[in-house]
């Protein structure tokens, strides 16, 4: 299989591409304007994009804004200062991608964007049903925030339940090992079960 490329998007063209491909696979759209001040990158093979994330390195974040305030004044963390925060958000990987080993460089492409970025704390939302995601960012050593239903404001849009939760710039670093380990493993899981396909198939014919 082509290697995956990685690219910052720039254009208006390669943005909208993003936000409609993120918006079919996850079902929220997100604000343009949001998006372009952030650093959205994607994932190409040849000319296709197969995946993306977008990274927001100042305020305003969304992910604190669904927060209800109640939430926030029970929790120490919120009273950090914002701009030592960043949040990843947008994160999107598409059919074509198949292997563990490609999940993976994408995964660690996002991981190194992140360690670059030099903030001190990463925020990371997720829909509260989305359990492959939750296992996920589990492996990041993450400390829950809140789950929930979102506080929303006139026009924004959002899942039915939200969990929030962070983690910190060496923390994420240092579980790569980690991700290799869970990847390694659903390598193994799919090479398990295309065999025992095979194995299906030839029994029928026989």
């Amino acid at each position: 299989m082509t290697a995956i490329k990685f690219r910052t998007l720039t254009t208006d063209a390669d943005i909208d591409k993003y936000l409609c491909k993120f918006e079919t696979y996850v079902g929220i759209k997100l604000p343009y304007d949001y998006s372009t001040r952030s650093k959205i990158v994607g994932g190409f093979i040849g000319d296709d994009m197969v995946a993306g994330y977008m990274l927001v390195t100042k305020p305003e974040f969304r992910s604190l804004m669904f927060v209800p305030d109640a939430a926030k004044q029970e929790h120490e963390f919120f009273k950090n200062d914002q701009y030592e925060m960043m949040e990843i958000n947008g994160l999107w990987i598409g059919a074509a991608i198949k292997t563990a080993s490609d999940q993976f460089r994408v995964w660690l492409n996002l991981v190194w964007d992140i360690f670059a970025a030099k903030k001190q704390y990463i925020l990371i939302m997720s829909n509260v049903r989305n359990e492959n995601v939750k296992n996920m960012y589990n492996l990041t050593g993450s400390k829950l925030l809140y789950e929930g239903p979102p506080m929303l404001m006139a026009g924004a849009a959002s899942h039915a339940g939200i969990r929030l939760s962070y983690t910190t710039r060496w923390q994420l670093m240092l579980n790569v090992p980690r991700y290799w380990m869970e990847y390694k493993s659903r390598e193994r899981r799919f090479t398990r079960r295309l065999k025992q396909r095979v194995y299906g198939k030839i029994a029928k014919a026989g």
